[in-house]
């Protein structure tokens, strides 16, 4: 079912951030900083947007997600389980060995994971083939890419670029989680890496930025990207590493860092 409540989905949103420290706290390990800028993205996209179906998570006509930026799962398995793929008490054994949730996401093994990720840079062209397959039989489906503004200093990404626009991939939409730090530090300081919008532009994108925390300009991205013909459409989404916990915020330190117990409560009494 399609939410349009904008305050569902943003309580949609913090219940995904809360269930990101609680795996991460449990499991004393992961990377809540990152997991923590995409969660309002992926509460409207798969709650608002995509044509998906829990109870039938390999039907062919479906849309498809890559989370390219695979260290950030615990904000997709957060997503799967309150969409109900499988039962939240699961999110407990995050990174445990007898888990199934491991640290980067396994589509063998975790109900709606489309793409097993994990090596930065090539969900990217995982999803552009998805893209492609789904032209050539006609299923119809549109695929979702999320990167991280760090991951796009692979060179794969870019060769998937040019991949996507020479074949015309107006049913793929990149989202650029772009929170500005990296576990180095500040992305532009690391590799230089400014300009994303043009970047994308030059490599034949249809580009659209947004406030990456504002669900309505989300949806409104999204939906824009659906009427987009001819073209690959690329979204930058602004976002802060480590949102809804203050500590967090714009600390690189938290890019791949878990909370101790009062940090822990802390964090959890602000995404009450």
């Amino acid at each position: 079912m399609k939410i349009t409540k904008i305050e569902a989905l943003e309580n949609i949103a913090k219940e995904i951030r809360r269930g990101v420290i609680e795996q991460v706290y449990e499991a004393s390990s992961g990377h809540p900083g990152g997991s923590l800028s995409c969660a309002d993205i992926l509460a409207v996209l798969y709650f608002n947007q995509m044509n998906i179906d829990p109870k039938k998570p390999d039907v062919k006509e479906r849309d498809r997600f890559v989370l390219s930026k695979g260290h950030c799962s615990p904000a997709l398995y957060a997503t799967l389980a309150r969409k109900g793929y499988f039962d939240k008490e699961l999110l407990k054994g995050f990174r445990k060995v007898e888990s199934t949730l491991q640290g980067h996401p396994d589509m063998k093994k975790v109900p709606g994971v489309d793409m097993t990720t994990g090596s930065l840079g090539q969900g990217l062209s995982a999803a552009v083939g998805m893209a492609i397959g789904s032209k050539l039989d006609s299923a119809g489906c549109r695929v979702y890419c999320l990167v991280g503004d760090g991951e796009i200093e692979e060179g794969q990404i870019w060769e998937a670029a040019m991949s996507a626009s020479k074949n015309q991939l107006d049913n793929l939409c990149v989202i650029i989680d772009h929170n500005g730090l990296q576990i180095d530090g500040k992305v532009e300081e690391v590799a230089g890496l400014i300009d994303i919008k043009e970047k994308f532009e030059s490599f034949g994108f249809n580009v659209v930025t947004v406030d990456g925390h504002n669900i309505e300009a989300l949806i409104h991205a999204f939906d824009s990207c659906k009427h987009q013909k001819g073209m690959p459409s690329a979204i930058i989404a602004n976002t802060i590493k480590g949102k809804g916990v203050s500590f967090m915020e714009n600390e690189a330190i938290w890019h791949g860092k878990a909370p101790n117990k009062e940090q822990y409560n802390q964090a959890i009494r602000e995404l009450a």
